[in-house]
């Protein structure tokens, strides 16, 4: 059996949290409960939301938790290369077309109300340009991805999944301007450093079957996928500065050990009786994807107490 491959992704778009904290244990905690290799990969493609000094905060967020990674850290824009020679690959099969639509374009045309992080449903209204009319636009344009199905997926921790792409967000965005966008990125860079699985919140979880799409356009082995559910606020909603401080920074900063933040996500995913504080290491015995509760995890005040932190 092919050992596994993990990678855990940090975006310098902000600092990372509690939630972030979370995911990240889970993903580390897969690979090495296996015996595997964990890769990191900062993914910093969003120039224009990166904040300065986002990224090396963030490695240190993970050394600080006690999650170790093997090899050199992977830097997505150093990639755009390898990247751009995907976009030329899907361009020579006909597999995208440049879209001029703008983002209003879309939501005015939507014919119905819409959930999804990627938005309303694409319409098609440049479809049925061809991969060289590029070439004679006189206006910016992105790169869309013509989806012809929706692929089924066996999620590690969901189980059978399916999500039909037809209704949630049709074809997709593979790059705009200078830049790949997040779909393409993320399936380039994981088929090039060998990820064999994908731990990741399941906010993402229509992202799959789009990612699933460029797999097999580039001819790409794809790797299984977990999605797991979210740390959320008191109030349900995904944790944000409204919620208080939950940055992992701060928690540092107030003295709060790791071991104790470790051990209170531990007890959130089922693998201690009580909060405690635990080394990431000494829990890779105790691993057990199933175990994770099916409902978001809620970090109250008075969660977060047991580590004897006070936003």
């Amino acid at each position: 059996m092919t050992p596994a491959v993990g990678r855990l992704a940090p975006s310098p778009t902000g600092a990372q949290h509690v939630g972030n904290a979370r995911t990240y244990l889970v993903a580390w905690l897969s690979a090495r409960s296996r015996g595997g290799t964990v890769r990191v990969r900062v993914e910093d493609i969003d120039v224009w939301r990166n904040k300065p000094g986002a990224a090396a905060e963030a490695l240190a967020d993970l050394r600080w938790l006690g999650l170790d990674w093997d090899g050199d850290v992977v830097t997505q824009s150093a990639r755009l290369p390898a990247h751009a020679a995907a976009l030329d690959e899907l361009k020579r099969r006909e597999l995208v077309y440049p879209c001029t639509c703008t983002r209003g374009d879309i939501a005015s045309a939507a014919s119905a109300p819409h959930a999804d992080h990627e938005g309303p449903t694409y319409p098609g209204t440049c479809a049925g340009r061809a991969a060289a009319d590029a070439a004679s636009l006189d206006r910016p344009f992105a790169w869309r991805f013509r989806v012809s199905d929706s692929p089924p997926f066996d999620d590690l921790y969901r189980g059978p999944t399916h999500v039909d792409l037809g209704r949630a967000g049709g074809d997709f965005v593979v790059w705009r301007g200078a830049a790949p966008a997040y779909q393409l990125a993320v399936a380039v860079d994981d088929a090039d450093m060998g990820v064999t699985e994908v731990v990741r919140g399941d906010d993402l979880v229509s992202s799959t079957p789009r990612q699933l799409l460029v797999y097999r356009a580039l001819g790409r082995a794809a790797p299984r996928f977990a999605h797991v559910p979210l740390v959320v606020g008191p109030d349900g909603r995904r944790l944000a500065k409204r919620h208080g401080d939950t940055r992992l920074s701060a928690l540092r900063a107030a003295g709060v050990s790791a071991e104790a933040v470790v051990g209170l996500l531990a007890w959130s995913c089922g693998w201690l009786p009580e909060p405690r504080p635990v080394a990431a290491r000494e829990l890779v015995g105790r691993f057990d994807l199933g175990a994770i509760p099916r409902a978001p995890f809620a970090l109250t005040p008075a969660v977060l107490a047991t580590v004897g932190y006070v936003s």
